[in-house]
């Protein structure tokens, strides 16, 4: 057993193949409910099969091993609608992605902090938190982070302009008008 202070090296340094690093370890979650509201016509609906999907979360620094989530979900059926959907599971992972939010978050912020080597990035990830996430998929997240960044403030710029939502800009937010312009004051 290492002491604190004592220098201990990495097992899994110099492995090149993924397929060498360790297995991860697997984490059971399900999200199994009978019936779901649809949210197109918000009417209950059955579930019609189940599903199954894997996450890689921050690892298991302990056990010197990954860890993986295996989220085992129901799909519903709405009969109204005649569609398909899924059980919401977007406090672990943003749609179609292989990564919980925390892995995103913190590569996402390593990568920013530590400038543009996205391999320096992927291997910190690796090294402290056991978690593999290829430099490719890291820059991928950056720079969609950017754009989506930019159209958020964007977006709530105009939402601040166009209180009233009737499309104009309005007096209180532009130096146009005055202040007073911007709330009549009725008296009863």
């Amino acid at each position: 057993m290492p002491r604190p202070g004592e220098y201990v090296a990495d097992g899994t340094e110099g492995i090149t193949r993924v397929e060498d690093l360790p297995k991860a370890k697997l984490v059971e979650r399900s999200r199994n409910r009978r019936r779901r509201p649809c949210p197109q016509s918000d009417r209950s609906c059955y579930r019609h099969r189940t599903m199954q999907r894997t996450l890689h979360d921050l690892g298991d620094l302990v056990s010197q091993r990954p860890r993986d989530i295996r989220l085992i979900y129901w799909q519903h059926y709405c009969c109204k609608c005649k569609s398909y959907f899924n059980a919401d599971m977007l406090d672990l992972a943003p749609p179609k992605s292989h990564y919980t939010h925390g892995v995103i978050a913190l590569a996402v912020r390593l990568a920013v902090e530590d400038g543009p080597p996205y391999r320096a990035a992927s291997w910190h990830l690796w090294r402290d938190h056991r978690v593999f996430v290829p430099y490719a998929t890291i820059q991928n997240w950056v720079e969609a982070g950017g754009k989506k960044a930019e159209q958020r403030v964007a977006a709530e710029y105009l939402a601040a302009v166009d209180l009233d939502g009737d499309g104009d800009q309005d007096p209180a937010v532009s130096n146009r008008g005055s202040n007073s312009d911007a709330y009549s004051v009725e008296s009863r």
